[in-house]
């Protein structure tokens, strides 16, 4: 613990050298008087008016040559402040055997809701549109990195096991989201329970993988059933994601999508990443195979790139979310395409890709954090919703344990590794957090805490009750 002392002393210095009134953000102390609403006479509204000229002329003057402030600056401030918070709150949330990312978002948390404390210097972390780019370009490439880590030819072994599974998985906890929203936010659109059933959707693969490695239980049956469905799960969440996203797009212009339009959205991302997996399997070994002959150093790590922002640049262009392309990118891209690369000495293309996402990713989801608002929870209900919607997310999940066919499997260790929502959760509320319905957002700030607290309550229980549930069905094989 004592090695945490350093970093929690830096970030103290930062909150204390950029406090209020003193910090680089903090507001211009000769403020401009708010404009009386009383009736004056001509004449002193006219000095008024020259006076208020004058002195936004001399701010802008003074502004202009107070300094040289490159707009990186706040960026890199910004930087120094969320990676080393998101390490520290990764390695205490290690030391009690959760994800890291739990501790990353908790350190978001914190970060973000400092000016209940009186500390406003850092709220420029959450507004800031050059961090918000960093943010988007480490979920796409942790999206691209989910799916290098996931075999098409994995996802079919599985079988019809993997397939149910993951189609009960989206299904059940869709409706039961879509109903607690009904019933607890009666006085929302109905696009707005739509989406808040989405957000149950998906499984954390990263998550569940990590929890079963710890485990040492990657190549049971169970477990490839369970990584298999994930898999099909998030490809199936991103489906939905997608219609209900044209759904909102089209109702906040005034418009309604007809049946027709609906079946064109599941067209156009089945056929984006059916015809992606099958075009990019054919030319992506070809491509590789000519730049190969190129002999300048991160060539592979350049293309595979490329590649992938490619794709999410191109479902992006078609109205699809860019981290739909990024996922096909790495589903992909096998080691066999840049085997002439491999010949060569370089690394394997996960290996290259773990330091940028090292980098970037935290950097989500400390941003994810510091959008939670506390001060939400003191509203009525949202307590209340966060817990339903746990519970939701969670009798959603275990109902997969029907979908395992096999006999002789541990069906509850299947559907409890279904369970934990992580960063795949939050990537679905972010999108609905920056959605615009009717000139609102679809999910308020007490709903993305609401989200967030579902996220934290499925992802804690996963590693305990998974350890619990395997152990058990182990000792009912052997007896």
């Amino acid at each position: 613990m004592r090695r945490l002392i350093p970093a929690v002393l830096l970030i103290a210095m930062v909150g204390v050298l950029l406090g209020p009134g003193t910090g680089l953000w903090a507001s211009n102390s000769a403020e401009a008087p708010k404009e009386d609403t009383a009736v004056t006479d001509s004449h002193e509204s006219a000095v008024d008016a020259t006076a208020d000229e004058q002195a936004a002329h001399g701010s802008s003057d003074e502004a202009s040559h107070s300094g040289h402030s490159s707009p990186v600056t706040p960026v890199l401030l910004g930087l120094v402040i969320i990676l080393v918070a998101a390490k520290i709150g990764g390695e205490l949330a290690e030391r009690f055997d959760q994800p890291a990312v739990l501790g990353e978002l908790v350190a978001g948390v914190v970060i973000g809701n400092l000016a209940l404390l009186g500390i406003s210097s850092l709220d420029f972390l959450s507004t800031n549109e050059g961090i918000a780019i960093l943010a988007e370009i480490g979920v796409i490439l942790l999206l691209f990195e989910v799916g290098l880590e996931s075999k098409v030819s994995e996802m079919l072994s599985c079988g019809a096991s993997s397939l149910l599974v993951a189609v009960l998985g989206v299904v059940a906890p869709f409706f039961l989201g879509w109903g607690v929203s009904a019933w607890f936010l009666p006085d929302e659109d109905l696009l707005v329970h739509l989406f808040i059933g989405a957000t149950l959707c998906a499984t954390s693969v990263g998550i569940t993988a990590r929890v079963l490695t710890d485990l040492g239980k990657v190549t049971t049956r169970e477990s490839k059933i369970i990584l298999g469905a994930a898999v099909i799960d998030d490809v199936l969440g991103l489906v939905i994601l997608a219609i209900v996203s044209g759904v909102i797009s089209a109702a906040n212009t005034g418009g309604t999508l007809a049946s027709m339009d609906v079946l064109l959205i599941v067209l156009k991302a089945a056929g984006f990443l059916v015809g992606a997996i099958l075009l990019g399997g054919w030319l992506s070994p070809r491509l590789f195979r000519v730049f190969s002959r190129l002999q300048i150093r991160g060539l592979l790590l350049t293309l595979s790139l490329s590649f992938c922002f490619l794709l999410a640049y191109l479902a992006n262009v078609i109205e699809l979310a860019p981290i739909v392309g990024a996922f096909a990118a790495g589903l992909i891209l096998e080691d066999a395409h840049y085997k002439d690369f491999l010949e060569r000495g370089d690394h394997q293309l996960e290996e290259l890709i773990h330091p940028i996402t090292t980098f970037l990713v935290p950097v989500f989801f400390v941003l994810m954090g510091i959008k939670v608002d506390l001060s939400t929870f003191g509203e009525k209900g949202v307590l209340g919703f966060a817990a339903l919607l746990s519970v939701a997310a969670i009798i959603g999940k275990m109902l997969c344990a029907f979908g395992v066919l096999e006999k002789g499997l541990d069906r509850i260790s299947v559907a409890v590794g279904m369970v934990p929502r992580g960063e795949v959760g939050l990537i679905f509320a972010g999108i609905g957090a920056s959605l615009v319905l009717h000139g609102q957002p679809v999910i308020s700030s007490a709903i993305f805490s609401a989200v967030v607290i579902m996220v934290i309550v499925t992802t804690l229980m996963t590693p305990p009750v998974l350890k619990i549930t395997l152990a058990r069905g182990e000792r009912k094989k052997a007896g």
